[in-house]
């Protein structure tokens, strides 16, 4: 369980750093908004590459696995900032994607490994201390810009923060976590992982598509003030760790599948909230409650996931499931973008609380598809 928490807090410690760093990042390596925007691409690409295959070396090499991911992922993550191309900067972003996706997949199949092994839910409080890691690192990233640091010395510091969480928690009795000797591994993508995949895809849009767009939308939209624009992407994450830790809790009296139909429920509410709020305090009050909905459906899916492979394929099928998953948190706000520009942001936004509605539900075809475990 700690090594659980301790590489979900690490995985938020960068990401919440990153964002906040991203414009110093963006200035000293003397690119465009458009060579900008086509090397933060080569992050998706990267950890598409990456997550299958770490899926299989997890089942094959054990817990191992994790801590050198990590400890990668820490290395590539100080690289943007020695970037002075467009050409640099996006083959540092491919780097820092690949080892991103590897240790997305062996958290997250560690994670699924001790709710087997204790009995008890663990994936919405380990993405729920993901969540608290972005905003606490997000915050303290601001004041180190604010008192003059550039990329490197907050990367660097992130590099320091993330290894030695690699060195002093997760590698300490990594290798007595025996791999997995597959004797029957299956060729074929089997349906119920698709179930899983999409349903996940789906809900990471509706995250992603706030995360990145509710700025903008109270900017744009609403006329708000710079500073009360700049906080919903942090109302969202609070919103989010707030509600997968209370989902967490809830799983010891709720089923999986209840879980994420009401969770579905509650996002299509929140995001419809939002998307025809008349002023930007009630468009807030809408991303909150959206982020509160939406927080707990992607740790639920990975876990009824992992529950539903068994400890023979745990590691690849939520490899799998992630992969699939990725594609609708790299394509969500590129297609809240695309929809703005046909019709406008509050009918795309909109557009996102129908797809949560989706989500619910679908939620009872996923758990329908993880009462078959495979033996």
């Amino acid at each position: 369980m700690l090594k659980t928490l301790a590489g979900f807090g690490a995985f938020g410690l960068f990401w919440g750093a990153w964002g906040a760093v991203l414009p110093a990042v963006k200035a000293e390596a003397g690119v465009s908004d458009a060579q900008l925007g086509a090397a933060l691409l080569c992050v998706g690409l990267g950890a598409l590459c990456s997550m299958r295959f770490t899926g299989y070396l997890i089942d094959r090499y054990g817990g191992v696995v994790l801590p050198v991911a990590v400890l990668l992922f820490a290395a590539c993550g100080v690289l943007p900032a020695l970037a002075g191309s467009a050409v640099a900067l996006g083959g540092a972003l491919f780097l820092l994607g690949a080892t991103s996706g590897a240790t997305d997949v062996a958290i997250n199949a560690t994670g699924s490994s001790s709710e087997a092994a204790t009995g008890k839910p663990l994936m919405n409080l380990a993405h729920g201390l993901f969540s608290i890691a972005v905003v606490v690192a997000s915050l303290s990233t601001a004041a180190l810009r604010a008192a003059g640091a550039g990329a490197l010395p907050v990367l660097g510091c992130v590099f320091v923060l993330v290894a030695l969480v690699a060195l002093l928690v997760l590698l300490p009795g990594s290798t007595k976590i025996k791999p997995v000797v597959q004797e029957k591994a299956p060729r074929r993508l089997e349906p119920a992982l698709l179930v899983f995949g999409g349903l996940c895809a789906l809900a990471f849009v509706v995250e992603n598509a706030w995360q990145s767009w509710s700025a903008v939308h109270l900017d744009t939209t609403l006329g708000a003030a710079p500073a009360l624009a700049s906080s919903a992407p942090a109302v969202f994450a609070a919103a989010a760790a707030t509600g997968r830790i209370s989902g967490n809790a809830l799983l010891r009296r709720l089923r999986p599948t209840q879980l994420l139909v009401a969770g579905g429920i509650v996002a299509a509410l929140g995001s419809a909230l939002a998307a025809v709020a008349g002023n930007p305090w009630l468009a807030l009050v809408g991303i909150a409650v959206a982020g509160l909905g939406t927080s707990v459906c992607a740790p639920t899916i990975i876990s009824m996931a992992g529950a539903w492979a068994g400890p023979e394929r745990r590691a690849g099928a939520i490899s799998t499931v992630t992969t699939i998953a990725y594609l609708g948190f790299l394509l969500g706000p590129a297609a809240v973008g695309l929809f703005s520009s046909i019709w406008s942001l509050p009918t795309a936004l909109g557009g996102v609380a129908v797809l949560a509605v989706v989500v619910a539900v679908l939620g009872p075809m996923a758990g329908r598809a993880g009462t078959r475990q495979t033996s």
